[in-house]
């Protein structure tokens, strides 16, 4: 029996999550029937590989994330003030503790993977330490708890997997035609799957967006009536935000591949297309919601 916490439901990204794996699970029978149909002899090694991949994507997503963004697990020893936050955190909103990571970057940030709350991880970056009060950092905290708490993390971690297939079999089917003999039919496949693999990637793509700035609002509220300080969690948002602007440009690049985790997205310009196609919703927009949650818990 799944357990609960004392996180506040959200029916509206749980609606939001059933609908958009639906629609990813659809898109994903379709690619896969088209490229058996137009690779007809290469069909073993399509649903070998796609299984193999989904697999270990799923089951060592944790892992996956964890080594590509520099996290290091660490004791309370080790990090007392980040464990004794996610000791209280956990106690409060009644969930298993997580393993507590911390990621050697100047970039501001924190993020939460695992495809279970009894397998998840949570991770700051030395430079969102170094920058919060501890109010500040327990908003953020209770923020990515929250995405483990409502099993988003999970969902995201599924729904990501078909942009990465989409790419894998775009390269398998160029090899499968480059191996035949010049013909009609191998041009015409050639021309096919990357494009089919392309409008797979771009459906993909635009679904998980639409889902991830809809559960980085229900975070930020999970995280606002759990802790009881909407405030300090805009004040969290405001900093950091702010500090990005003062982040050199080649580590903001080197974050942003990985904005999908993080508790506020990386951008190396303002004019970067990802604010076009974000994975988070606008900082107005955060700040405009903690303030109605903070109106109506009458706090300041």
């Amino acid at each position: 029996m799944a357990r609960t916490t004392r996180f506040t439901p959200d029916k509206g990204l749980t609606r939001r999550m059933v609908t958009t794996m639906f629609l990813i699970g659809l898109l994903y029978v379709v690619f896969i029937g088209v490229l058996i149909g137009l690779l007809q002899n290469a069909w073993p090694v399509i649903l070998i590989i796609a299984g193999v991949l989904f697999v270990l994507q799923f089951w060592f997503s944790d892992r996956i994330a964890a080594l590509a963004m520099g996290a290091r697990e660490v004791t309370p020893e080790q990090a007392p003030e980040l464990h004794g936050a996610v000791d209280r955190l956990c106690a409060l909103a009644d969930m298993p503790k997580p393993r507590v990571a911390i990621a050697d970057s100047d970039v501001p940030n924190a993020f939460a993977t695992g495809r279970s709350q009894q397998k998840a991880l949570v991770c700051a970056t030395t430079g969102l330490l170094r920058r919060l009060e501890p109010e500040e950092l327990e908003g953020v905290l209770a923020h990515e708890l929250s995405h483990v708490a409502h099993r988003d993390v999970a969902v995201m971690t599924i729904a990501s997997f078909l942009g990465v297939l989409a790419g894998m079999m775009t390269r398998i089917g160029l090899w499968s035609s480059l191996g035949r003999s010049r013909n009609n039919n191998t041009a015409i496949i050639m021309l096919l799957v990357p494009l089919v693999s392309a409008v797979v990637y771009v459906i993909s793509f635009l679904l998980t967006r639409l889902l991830s700035r809809y559960r980085e609002l229900s975070a930020d509220r999970a995280a606002a009536v759990l802790t009881g300080r909407p405030s300090a969690l805009a004040s969290a948002l405001t900093k950091i935000t702010g500090d990005m602007g003062r982040i050199p440009t080649r580590d903001l690049r080197r974050a942003e591949p990985f904005n999908a985790f993080y508790f506020v997205p990386a951008f190396s310009s303002r004019e970067s297309l990802s604010r076009l196609l974000s994975s988070h919703p606008t900082l107005e927009q955060r700040l405009d919601q903690l303030g109605r949650i903070a109106a109506q818990l009458g706090r300041p």
